[in-house]
């Protein structure tokens, strides 16, 4: 494959920009304002009044999308994603590098046609499943390299979001654990399975690979939020709560009868361990990530590739719901 660069020269220090800054964008803009090495050269926004506001919180100032295409070398973009392909596109075509909200687009054939541009482009394209930067999910990847893991829980659960959203709770939410699970066991799943209910808004996923079986569940109405994720091993279990960035290891678990005034009984014990995670937030080493993908030359931690196997399978799984919806309504 012939590779036609199409990157500008990065500037010293690189120049950021971020193109879309409602909640996720505007995350994007404080943490490059806040990073050293990095010069943050504008936002923009189809909402003028919302970039302004950001642009004055952060320092910085609002521009065209052509204009600050022009003033970056790389970018963030935190669009709806029914318009992540067209203006990844748009960055791409302008030499400018990409950093892009999960899911990397709506439409797995649209998202290879940008993975495909970046790729003959010379350019960066890094698609954000911020929990792969989770220090807690980082702490486990390296906990079970050598486990022989047989099955995975995962379940990120809360009441309705506060933000504007399109998105089926599958594609917003599930997406996460999706990758996370497919990149800890290094695969893409052999089946799936899943069913959905409260119109859509929660859903649960089996996932089959070879020798482990994944189940996953999202919600958007339950009354307490939760994101935990749970790996059984032959020797061990690995529980993981994100929003803690805590892991608990179980091991050596031994069941016993013991004798007291009341009589036998019987107890199950475990050696626990507190693995040491090192706090940090998740979305500045993903940016400080891409950013250094974008400066020297190296492949990103989460590539187009990636993200395109994780919006399969989230879209394998949104079929499955779909079907035993339409299924529910017919028999009604």
């Amino acid at each position: 494959m012939t590779v036609i660069d199409r990157s500008k020269p990065v500037s010293i220090p690189p120049r950021a920009g971020v193109v879309g800054v409602g909640a996720m964008g505007e995350n994007h803009a404080r943490v490059y304002s806040e990073s050293r090495g990095v010069t943050l050269a504008g936002i923009a926004d189809l909402d003028e009044e919302l970039a302004r506001c950001v642009a004055a919180e952060y320092g910085t100032v609002t521009r065209e999308l052509d204009e600050l295409l022009d003033e970056c070398d790389l970018v963030s973009v935190a669009v709806p994603t029914a318009a992540h392909f067209e203006v990844v596109k748009r960055c791409l075509d302008a030499g400018v590098h990409v950093l892009v909200e999960k899911p990397i687009t709506a439409n797995p054939e649209r998202g290879e046609e940008l993975a495909s541009l970046a790729r003959e482009s010379g350019l960066v394209l890094q698609v954000g499943h911020v929990e792969r930067f989770n220090p807690a999910v980082r702490a486990t990847a390296d906990l079970i390299r050598d486990l022989d893991i047989i099955a995975v829980d995962a379940k990120r659960l809360g009441p309705p979001v506060d933000r504007t959203t399109s998105d089926r709770v599958t594609l917003d939410l599930m997406i996460h654990d999706v990758d996370i699970v497919q990149s800890l066991i290094g695969s893409v799943p052999t089946a799936v399975a899943a069913a959905g209910t409260a119109d859509g808004q929660h859903a649960t996923a089996t996932l089959e690979f070879d020798d482990v079986v994944a189940t996953l569940t999202a919600s958007r109405v339950s009354q307490r939020k939760v994101r935990r994720l749970t790996v059984t091993a032959t020797d061990c279990l690995v529980e993981v709560d994100y929003l803690d960035q805590s892991v608990l290891l179980y091991r050596d678990s031994f069941p016993e009868f013991v004798s007291d005034e009341s009589g036998n009984r019987y107890r199950h014990e475990s050696v626990i361990e507190r693995p040491e995670v090192k706090n940090r937030e998740p979305l500045r080493a993903e940016i400080e990530s891409f950013v250094t993908a974008v400066t020297e030359g190296t492949e990103p931690p989460v590539t187009a590739e990636a993200g395109l196997r994780a919006l399969e399978t989230v879209r394998t799984i949104d079929d499955r719901v779909r079907t035993r919806e339409s299924l529910e309504v017919r028999s009604r």
